[in-house]
């Protein structure tokens, strides 16, 4: 198996941050200690695997040594042993190659969720707000949180469009798939004649940005604005100049902010939406130039430029780019996403090795 001595330098830096933590010096540094702590949290689970690949490879090589045994009982015993073990190992080593992934350095990020309606008027506003829901209702079950920054309502109870900020665990390594066009196909409820409609959305996934990643002079950079709140709201709503509209200028980029009473935390929040934003162009600049593969974020809305459809008559839900079809829309829509989310991420971790298979390949051959 290629990578053993690379496992084996994990392990022993593993074993060194686990006596780190039991030194008294480090304990009584909080900031030291954290960063230790994650550092073993994040090969962990690598260290785990090889433990059981080691494990399960040295029962098997005593498994077949016993197969040269006399007594017919114990070569019987021997050969179940093997033939259990050995696909065993074969799924460890499987597993153990895609730890061993190079990770996006985004993956732990929290995200800004952009919602926008596209084709089809009332009737994709109204599933902007539906897809916005089933975002939400599957945050709540990771237990991350949502805190909408700004939101455009149609007369209907739709949503033109609906921006928010998602924090927790590894929001973004599980978001990260669903940019692109979302494309529904349903009758409304405003169809006399019973005739199936096709209507879409785009959602764009962008990882939050730190402030040290995306330098910002506000004097120089920024143009802030503020104006009364509009929609729901109470007494302050309309009489305060509560909501903030923030411009970079050397980019004409625009956020703005009413969702909280406050203005500090308005212009907080669309601070964070900015860098993002601001991050992701710097990232397509980067991709396009080492001709990597662009990520490939919303373009017009057009239905044409579907990732997934969501066809409501048949109950079914398919994802273009990788071929998978479920027909349990239902529960999908209430925020049980991981059947897509998991099935996507399997597909790309195979690409990835795949990629790194003919990588190595091409060195060999060099």
């Amino acid at each position: 198996m290629q990578y053993l001595r690379k496992l084996d330098e994990i392990e022993a830096r593993y074993e060194e941050l686990n006596h780190l933590l039991a030194d008294v010096q480090v304990i009584a540094d909080p900031e030291r200690y954290r960063k230790t702590a994650k550092a073993a949290a994040e090969i962990e689970a690598i260290v785990a695997k090889y433990r059981d690949w080691r494990r399960v490879t040295r029962d098997l090589e005593e498994a077949r040594a016993l197969l040269a045994e006399s007594d017919p009982g114990l070569r019987e015993m021997a050969e179940e042993e093997v033939d259990r073990l050995t696909p065993e190992r074969g799924r460890l080593e499987e597993e153990l190659h895609l730890l061993l992934l190079p990770k996006d350095p985004n993956d732990e990020k929290n995200v800004v969720l952009e919602i926008r309606a596209g084709t089809g008027g009332d009737e994709a506003s109204l599933f902007a707000a539906e897809i916005f829901r089933m975002y939400s209702r599957f945050a709540e079950s990771q237990r991350w949180k949502v805190e909408i920054t700004s939101a455009s309502e149609s007369g209907i109870g739709g949503f033109k469009e609906v921006l928010a900020l998602i924090s927790g665990g590894k929001v973004y390594s599980k978001l990260k798939y669903e940019s692109g066009v979302h494309r529904v196909q349903r009758v409304p409820e405003t169809e006399a004649q019973g005739r199936v409609h096709t209507s879409a959305v785009t959602v764009a996934v962008l990882p939050e940005a730190d402030e040290v990643e995306v330098v910002i002079d506000e004097r120089k950079d920024l143009r802030i604005d503020t104006f009364c709140s509009s929609g729901p709201g109470g007494q302050s709503v309309n009489t305060t100049y509560s909501a903030v509209r923030i411009t970079h200028l050397p980019t004409g980029l625009v956020v703005s902010c009413q969702d909280e009473k406050s203005q500090i935390k308005n212009k907080a929040k669309a601070l964070r939406v900015l860098r993002s934003r601001l991050l992701e162009m710097e990232l397509e600049k980067q991709q396009a130039q080492i001709g990597a593969e662009r990520r490939s974020m919303v373009r017009t809305g057009d239905r044409s430029e579907k990732i997934r459809t969501y066809n409501f008559p048949q109950n079914r839900l398919t994802d273009h780019r990788i071929g998978l079809t479920l027909y349990q829309l239902d529960h999908i829509m209430d925020g049980n996403l991981d059947p897509v989310i998991d099935a996507l991420t399997a597909y790309y971790q195979a690409e990835k090795l795949k990629e790194q298979a003919e990588a190595g390949a091409i060195v060999a051959a060099d």
